[in-house]
């Protein structure tokens, strides 16, 4: 498995489910312990409960509204929680900023594509470095010592981070700008950017949106391979069940910012309250009507 970053030891969370391979019980590298979220008088998630297992892929599915993306935005610091308790390894980051739980190991990506598209794709990942240095900026434009060997440091990290994508940002596209890309090699961009901040936990909100069958294909086999081959712990959006089905060991439904489901995929697919929430009845009555 290739070098990821230190995991500090922690005791093994007894919720914590068995590995996708079938392997012992991992430590909980996310926890939401009764978690909830109001705007006003309106509630969007409601004493939620949810853990994420050391390299443990699980994904969130849900209708439009139901509250998928508010998670994700409370677990990075864009949202202050009402009530509950949100743990990073046993770290709370309630109150803390967006950049600070960056920097303790925690990356996303955007349902909308927020690449500088004016910078080359190397840039874009050397980029997300930034909060990682520690050359001042007159050490910069001095180009002295410290500053020269970040440089080089970050660039084959970037170089390393491309080439795990393969042919899709090999090394002649490097040095083009990021608005050249295809709609699907900038979700690849993206994902790449993320992982430039050597994350533990990867937050992927709808990866897969807007492609085809064979790039859908292609990101399914990509999620499955940043967990085995980075050893990343991943919470993944996804409205596209064929990517849901195909990387997920463990799938969380949400309906109106309420866990109605949990379980493998067939389990909670087949869920009444999964279809009632998705096709508005239940399953008897979408059954009597033909």
């Amino acid at each position: 498995m290739s070098a990821g970053p230190d995991r500090p030891g922690q005791a093994a969370d007894p919720a914590a489910p068995e590995h996708g391979s079938g392997g012992p019980a991992a430590p909980s590298v996310l926890h939401l312990d009764r978690l909830s979220l109001s705007f006003g008088g309106l509630r969007a998630l409601s004493e939620l409960e949810l853990h994420v297992a050391d390299e443990e892929i699980v994904s969130m599915i849900g209708p439009n509204g139901a509250g998928k993306t508010t998670v994700f935005n409370v677990i990075t610091g864009v949202y202050r929680p009402s009530s509950g308790d949100v743990r990073f390894v046993g770290r709370p980051l309630a109150g803390q900023p967006p950049h600070r739980i960056a920097r303790m190991g925690i990356a996303r990506t955007f349902q909308s594509l927020r690449l500088f598209l004016n910078m080359s794709v190397i840039e874009n990942v050397m980029a997300a470095t930034y909060g990682n240095t520690r050359a001042m900026p007159w050490e910069s434009i001095l180009r002295l010592p410290r500053a020269r060997r970040e440089e080089r440091e970050v660039r084959a990290l970037a170089e390393d981070i491309l080439s795990f994508f393969g042919q899709r940002l090999a090394g002649y596209r490097w040095d083009q700008p990021a608005y050249s890309l295809s709609y699907a090699n900038r979700r690849r961009l993206e994902i790449a950017r993320a992982l430039a901040t050597r994350p533990r936990l990867l937050l992927l909100d709808e990866p897969a949106a807007g492609m085809n069958p064979a790039e859908t294909h292609e990101i399914t086999e990509l999620i499955a391979r940043l967990r085995d081959e980075r050893g990343v712990a991943i919470l993944v959006i996804e409205h596209d069940m064929h990517v849901v089905s195909g990387c997920s060991d463990r799938v969380i439904a949400l309906d109106h910012g309420v866990k109605i489901a949990e379980g493998g995929f067939d389990e909670v697919a087949g869920h009444p309250a999964v279809v009632e929430a998705y096709m508005g009845r239940d399953p008897g009555a979408l059954s009597d009507a033909g």
